[in-house]
């Protein structure tokens, strides 16, 4: 494989100075994402809300763009200020008895796993899928065997990626376990979506969500959310507002009549400065191709294994190819994660302290170069070098 990256090292200012291996924390913003929500500040500072229509039709394009990348129909996507808000949408929309039962990983980012601890008040029960194996992975027979060690679940909700280690859940596979027990697939896809390529309607997930701050390379407080449209009735709109009715701006008509389309969630007036921000990167990955994209970052992470094992570091996570994502943990044998990381960054190279070790996560304009300036770093800690 050529180590060109698929995305411009031109659009990515931050290499200048770093080797920015961050991507499931926060992005190093690429320059058009700035440049575009330069653009729409500037027209409304110089044209106010003469300038909301052409924002308007700009917004239905990055709609489009986040539902191709998701795999999905373009009506069954909402925009949400971040994964937490869409996650929430989804937990106390739907309509809950005493008794009702939620399957959720134990090893989730707290907003994962948060909607569905606050359904307890509610007679909820919400039940752990333990992990298995070292690596801390979850594979589909880990949930089915939880989902069948009770009453069937109203819902499953899982991350997509675990956070910390990496582990990639078969989503298609769970769909199918989670339907033939009657119960709902909830998938929040913040660390996946942007460098795997993604099909969600086809695989069978019922609610999805993500925002744009990690792979998606956009700004923060602005993010999707997928409704399939089996489930659209079933979910009720948490923020009513002009916004979330089929008469939109016909401000004399009262009546509460839901869009027929995902919109329904979008309340009132949006983010449409972070709308055009995410649309930008939306469109660089677009234009890369998100599987040559994933390639690559597949090729970087292979290699990131390979150099840190050279050098007596220990890869914690799973790199089976089923498994595998564009998260890498390590530790470092007798040195704390948080400084080891904070000397990385002394020397230029940008992780993040997560799942018991270091976390890097490599992007599509990420190099080899970069790889071999972060093993480099860590052999100069364990001696190696």
């Amino acid at each position: 494989m050529s180590s060109t990256p698929p995305l411009d090292r031109a659009d990515f200012p931050v290499t200048d100075r770093w080797a920015y291996l961050n991507h499931a924390g926060i992005t190093a913003l690429p320059a058009p994402a700035l440049d575009a929500q330069h653009r729409c500040a500037r027209d409304l500072v110089s044209d106010g809300g003469l300038s909301y229509a052409g924002h308007a039709e700009r917004a239905e394009e990055v709609r489009a763009s986040a539902a191709a990348l998701m795999g999905v129909p373009t009506d069954d996507v909402a925009f949400v200020k971040n994964t937490t808000e869409g996650l929430g949408f989804v937990a106390n929309g739907l309509a809950w008895r005493e008794g009702d039962r939620v399957v959720v990983p134990d090893l989730e980012f707290p907003s994962t796993i948060y909607p569905w601890l606050g359904l307890r008040d509610q007679g909820v029960v919400v039940d752990l899928v333990p992990p298995v194996g070292t690596g801390r992975c979850l594979p589909v027979g880990a949930f089915a065997e939880t989902i069948a060690s009770g009453p069937p679940p109203k819902v499953v909700a899982t991350s997509w990626v675990q956070f910390a280690r990496g582990w990639r859940t078969d989503l298609a596979g769970l769909a199918s376990v989670c339907h033939d027990a009657g119960a709902l697939l909830c998938a929040d896809v913040i660390q996946g979506l942007g460098v795997v390529p993604a099909d969600l309607e086809a695989w069978g997930v019922d609610f999805a969500m993500a925002d744009a701050h990690k792979w998606l390379l956009g700004p923060l407080g602005i993010g999707v959310l997928y409704v399939r449209r089996s489930c659209l009735e079933d979910l009720r709109p948490l923020e009513p507002g002009w916004a979330s009715v089929v008469h939109r701006e016909q401000w004399d008509n009262l009546d509460l009549v839901w869009d027929d389309s995902a919109r329904r969630f979008e309340g009132g007036s949006p983010n449409m400065v972070g709308i055009h921000g995410m649309g930008a990167s939306l469109d660089l990955l677009l234009g890369a191709g998100i599987e040559t994209v994933w390639d690559h970052v597949s090729d970087l992470t292979d290699r990131a294994c390979a150099g840190l094992a050279s050098v007596g570091a220990t890869v914690t996570c799973d790199r089976s190819a089923h498994g595998r994502s564009g998260i890498v943990t390590f530790i470092v044998d007798g040195q704390d994660p948080v400084t080891v990381n904070e000397l990385l960054a002394a020397r230029g190279v940008v992780c993040s302290a997560r799942g018991g070790g270091v976390r890097l996560s490599p992007h599509g304009y990420n190099t080899y170069e970069e790889v071999d300036r972060l093993v480099a770093a860590v052999a100069a800690l364990t001696g190696a070098a």
